[in-house]
């Protein structure tokens, strides 16, 4: 994306918490890579420019230019930990996944919901579902680490293909979303599937719902929730981010802090990202809860205590 097209009308910066603190516009970064992975690419700059720029898109691909342009390494540190992780997912599990259809769960909703996990597989199990534990990509993709970013696309692939999937039924939108142009087998979301085998509670009251970027625009995995709503269903559209989008909230935790206090000023609200519910409860707010708890008659809070070790022990079943 030519940076070239931005006539600095303003839009962007108005709409990003980022762009306004550094007083820049989307267009500017080309001579502020120092800030590359101080932006949450959620997408927001895109909606709004008038030129059509494509922000985060244009932020990725410099991120990916400088990653290789440093031997396929990022050049700035902080994220070790987050790489030797998701890289090669340390915490993969195939064992149960030999079936048509798996449940794909992704790594952040066993972090933050361990026994809501263990009940969706166990009762899956049932319907002759099996399950897959790994990491979508998505972290080391916006990272910037394109090479690496192929390799595990490729892998997943092979897996899938390797074990005779048919159909994956993805629980976070984040890896729908990442992995749909990619996947080269069918993938419905948990929400689709809930429809398809009868099972789910319609709410009647009225929700207001925080939607995950990735489906901001196209809503297409909230189209999938709505059959579960009958009261009125308001969306918060206005706050930027969760915070935790373009693995920026490292870089810019004040800016983080400022999101999810806005949120809060909505009262209750309810997610269908694990990210997104972990991260407000981190941050303090706790009234947020999972849509797909609520729709199965489930109670858990996000355990943003063992995360870490909830994913490794999906990881060692």
């Amino acid at each position: 994306m030519d940076n070239k097209a931005c006539t600095h009308c303003g839009a962007c910066r108005a709409n990003c918490r980022f762009l306004e603190k550094y007083g820049i516009d989307i267009g500017d970064l080309a001579e502020r890579e120092d800030l590359l992975y101080h932006c949450f690419l959620c997408g927001e700059c895109t909606a709004v420019c008038p030129e059509g720029i494509d922000g985060r898109q244009m932020v990725l691909d410099m991120r990916r230019r400088q990653v290789k342009e440093n031997g396929n390494k990022i050049k700035i540190s902080g994220y070790e930990m987050l790489i030797k992780e998701k890289e090669n997912y340390l915490f993969k599990n195939y064992k149960n996944g030999r079936k048509k259809s798996v449940l794909f769960t992704g790594c952040n909703f066993p972090s933050f919901y361990p026994e809501m996990t263990r009940y969706l597989v166990q009762r899956f199990r049932r319907e002759g579902i099996g399950v897959i534990y790994d990491c979508c990509g998505k972290p080391i993709a916006e990272l910037g680490m394109e090479q690496s970013e192929k390799t595990i696309i490729e892998r997943l692939n092979g897996k899938l293909k390797e074990a005779g999937v048919e159909e994956v039924i993805m629980l976070c939108p984040n890896c729908y979303m990442f992995l749909k142009p990619y996947l080269k087998i069918r993938m419905v979301s948990i929400y689709e599937k809930l429809q398809e085998l009868g099972w789910g509670n319609v709410l009647e009251e009225d929700v207001t719902i925080f939607p995950p970027c990735p489906d901001r625009e196209s809503q297409e995995i909230m189209e999938g929730i709505r059959p579960f709503l009958k009261g009125k269903v308001e969306i918060v559209d206005a706050v930027q981010c969760c915070g935790l989008g373009g693995c920026a909230s490292r870089n810019e935790p004040e800016i983080v802090n400022e999101m999810v206090e806005e949120i809060k000023r909505h009262g209750k609200v309810y997610t269908y990202c694990a990210s997104c519910s972990g991260n407000f409860a981190r941050k303090g707010y706790r009234e947020s809860e999972h849509l797909l708890l609520k729709i199965l008659e489930r109670e858990e809070k996000p355990d943003t205590v063992k995360s870490v070790v909830n994913r490794m022990k999906f990881g060692i079943l």
